[in-house]
């Protein structure tokens, strides 16, 4: 499966959980789908980091996106910029999450990926 129709089977086998804001495309642009990204919104039932262990529990590889240089120790201290004092990249840190979408992956992979995200949330107190 190509990465863009993978990206794009996620967004709407996954649209009426109503808890992903999903990564962008402009219309200038033509994304190749490289990861598979998202946010979690405030009303989600469940955090970012949570559902990434919970798939690795299942040996499903998700990741957080990328932590923020501020936070790495090389950069501990060191200036960095904020939106109306806000930290946009600690934000989209703590609620982002890359769900598989390797060029090799299959449909009955993603299939189980997504039937094991949606069991989770099922399951989740809310």
């Amino acid at each position: 499966m190509a990465r863009r129709e993978i990206f794009e089977v996620y967004r709407a086998q996954l649209a009426d959980l109503d808890i992903f804001d999903w990564m962008p495309e402009p219309e200038w642009s033509f994304s190749n789908r490289w990861l598979t990204a998202a946010t979690l919104r405030p009303n989600a039932p469940i955090k970012a980091a949570e559902l990434v262990q919970r798939l690795a529990n299942e040996m499903i590889e998700a990741r957080p996106v990328w932590k923020p240089m501020h936070l790495q120790p090389v950069f501990a201290g060191r200036r960095y910029f904020t939106a109306n004092g806000a930290s946009v990249s600690d934000t989209l840190f703590e609620n982002g999450i890359c769900l598989p979408s390797g060029s090799n992956m299959s449909e009955k992979q993603l299939e189980r990926v997504i039937a094991t995200v949606r069991a989770m949330l099922d399951n989740h107190p809310k």
